[in-house]
C-alpha cells in the first residue's frame, strides 16, 4: 500500500498539551475505524507549528477524506517513493 506524508499548518502544534494531543489522536482513530482498514495512521512528528504524519492509504483522496472528517488541515499531501536509513549505505 502506498506511504504518504501529510503535512498540517497548525501554528501552536508544539505548545499543546498531553491531553490536547490524547484528544487529537482519539479524533483520528475514530475516522480511520470509520473509514476502514484500507487507510492507516503510522504516527505524526509534532513540531513548533506543523505536525507531519505518515499514513498507508490506497490514494490522495483517502487522506483528504480523513482530514475533512477529523477536521485536521492536510496543507501538502506527498507519496513517499523510497524509504532510506543509515541500513541503505551498507552492501
Amino acid at each position: 500500500m502506498p506511504k504518504y506524508v501529510i503535512e498540517r499548518e497548525m501554528p501552536g502544534a508544539g505548545n499543546l498539551s498531553p491531553e490536547q494531543l490524547h484528544e487529537a489522536a482519539q479524533t483520528s482513530c475514530g475516522v480511520l475505524f470509520e473509514l476502514g482498514p484500507q487507510i492507516q495512521w503510522v504516527h505524526s512528528y509534532v513540531t513548533d507549528d506543523k505536525l507531519y504524519c505518515i499514513y498507508n492509504a490506497p490514494d490522495e483522496a483517502a487522506i483528504i477524506q480523513h482530514a475533512k472528517q477529523a477536521g485536521f488541515p492536510a496543507n501538502k499531501i506527498s507519496r513517499v517513493r523510497a524509504i532510506i536509513d543509515p541500513t541503505t549505505s551498507e552492501v
